[in-house]
C-alpha cells in the first residue's frame, strides 16, 4: 500500500505514469508480484477514442476499447496495485530513487518509475541520461527491454516507440515490468495459477506471482471468472465514444 510521509509525500515501489493499456500491464505485473505499485492516470488514454478493438487475443470479435481499459484496470486493482488519477509533471531524481509531482502538487517517492504517458515527455526534461527522440511525436530512447539512461526508469509502449497496436503494447508493458523485476534481482516470475502440488510435489518451491491450488478453488475461481465477464458483457458500454480532438466540436 502507498504510504504517507511526514512531508506529505507519498511512498511506493514502482510507479507508473499513464494508465494505458502498456502502463495498466506493467502495473499488474509488478503488483501480482508484491511490489507495491501506483498509477498516475491522466484519464486520456487513447484507446479510448478507437471504436472497437480488433485483433485483440482472447476476443474473436473483437472488443469494445473502453471496456477493455476498465477490464485491465480491474486486472490491475485485483493484483494489488493503486490508482489515482493526476497529470504527471515533473520527475526528479533523488537519493534512492525518484521525486515525481503532478500538476495538483502531489508528490511521491518511489524507487522505480515506468513511464507509459504515449508521447508525452515534458514531466522528463529535467532527467539527466533519458534520450528523447523527435519524430514529428516524441519518444524515449530505450533499450531493447524498455531501459532509459536511468537507472530505475524504464519507458514502454508507444513512448518507447512501440507500434501502435494494443496487443503489442500491453504486451510491452509485461515485458518492461519483468525486466524491472530482474533488475530488482527479483526470483524468477511466474504469471500463472498450477494446479495442487504441480511444485510441491516435485520438492520446489512455489515461485513468485504464482500459486498452487486444488481443484475446489479452481472450479470456484472459473465461476467467478465466467460471472465476471457475463456482467461485464451483458450490454453496451454507456459511455459516449470520443474521437480526436481536433474534429470535436466546441
Amino acid at each position: 500500500m502507498t504510504t504517507n510521509t511526514a512531508d506529505g509525500s507519498a511512498d511506493c515501489d514502482v510507479l507508473v505514469v499513464g494508465g494505458g493499456v502498456a502502463g495498466l500491464s506493467a502495473a499488474t505485473f509488478t503488483a501480482r508480484h508484491g511490489f507495491d505499485t501506483l498509477v498516475v492516470d491522466a484519464g486520456d488514454s487513447i484507446l479510448r477514442r478507437n471504436a472497437h478493438v480488433e485483433n485483440m487475443p482472447g476476443f474473436p470479435a473483437g472488443v469494445n476499447a473502453r471496456r477493455l481499459l476498465e477490464l485491465m484496470s480491474e486486472g490491475a486493482t485485483a493484483a494489488g496495485c493503486e490508482r489515482r488519477r493526476g497529470r504527471v509533471t515533473r520527475v526528479e531524481v533523488i537519493d534512492g530513487g525518484f521525486d515525481v509531482e503532478t500538476e495538483d502538487g502531489d508528490r511521491f517517492r518511489t524507487p522505480y518509475v515506468v513511464a507509459a504517458s504515449k508521447n508525452e515527455t515534458g514531466y522528463l526534461e529535467g532527467v539527466d541520461g533519458v534520450g528523447i527522440v523527435d519524430r514529428g511525436k516524441t519518444f524515449v530512447d530505450t533499450d531493447e527491454r524498455g531501459r532509459t539512461g536511468v537507472d530505475g526508469l524504464y519507458a514502454t509502449g508507444r513512448l518507447a516507440e512501440k507500434p501502435h497496436q494494443a496487443v503489442v503494447c500491453a504486451g510491452h508493458g509485461a515485458e518492461v515490468a519483468v525486466t524491472l523485476l530482474e533488475d530488482d534481482d527479483q526470483p524468477f516470475y511466474h504469471d500463472w495459477v498450477a494446479p495442487e502440488g504441480y511444485f510441491t510435489d516435485r520438492g520446489r518451491d512455489v515461485p513468485p506471482g504464482c500459486e498452487e491450488i486444488d481443484a475446489d478453488e479452481r472450479r470456484q475461481r472459473e465461476a467467478d471468472s465466467l460471472e465476471t465477464m457475463r456482467s461485464r458483457f451483458d450490454d453496451h458500454h454507456p459511455d459516449d465514444q470520443p474521437t480526436h480532438p481536433s474534429l470535436r466540436e466546441d
